[in-house]
């Protein structure tokens, strides 16, 4: 390999700070010198307009006032269970574990809270009619088993409470039913 002198080298070097310095110089010249891209217009939304839609939802402190009922309700009861709330479209809200509840307490909860919300029914109805269309159970997410409530507003569907861990379904649907009626006041 060929050992380049000093001149050469700090001539070298002169040249690529020069032409780096001339790109960025033409860069930034470029970018400054361009028209500015109109921002685009908003959407006016108004309930006129035909392709909003109005949903309800409830607020992270009403989800959890429900849920610290259900919890309040199972103590009562002497039983450690889990809590889920949902939104209209499945998504978690909030989930309390109670002190002791069993580690499969969570994904349970969680699941019938879905069921309740996406059937608009309490998952211990949606159990009995698993009997007549056995399929209905491998919809992903879902759990057939008492244990979740709707939360409904205007009839329709808002949210839904899911509770797992005591000995039986209907002792978590009843605790559940307890978050629903804390939300009524």
């Amino acid at each position: 390999m060929k050992k380049f002198s000093l001149r050469a080298r700090v001539l070298t070097g002169a040249l690529a700070a020069a032409a780096l310095g001339a790109g960025t110089f033409g860069a930034v010249s470029a970018s400054a010198s361009a028209p500015a891209v109109a921002a685009p217009a908003a959407v006016k939304a108004d309930a006129a307009n035909r392709n909003l839609q109005q949903t309800t939802h409830l607020t992270v402190a009403a989800a959890t006032r429900a849920a610290l009922a259900v919890l309040e309700a199972a103590q009562d009861d002497d039983q450690r269970v889990t809590v889920a709330v949902v939104d209209r479209n499945g998504n978690t809200i909030v989930v309390l574990r109670g002190d002791g509840a069993g580690p499969q307490s969570y994904e349970s909860a969680e699941r019938k809270a879905f069921t309740a919300v996406s059937w608009n029914a309490p998952t211990s109805e949606l159990a009995e009619r698993l009997r007549q269309a056995p399929n209905l159970k491998d919809i992903p997410g879902t759990l057939f088993l008492g244990g979740g409530a709707p939360v409904r507003s205007k009839g329709a569907p808002i949210a839904g409470i899911g509770v797992a861990g005591a000995p039986s379904g209907d002792l978590d649907e009843k605790f559940a039913r307890a978050g629903v009626a804390a939300l009524a006041g």
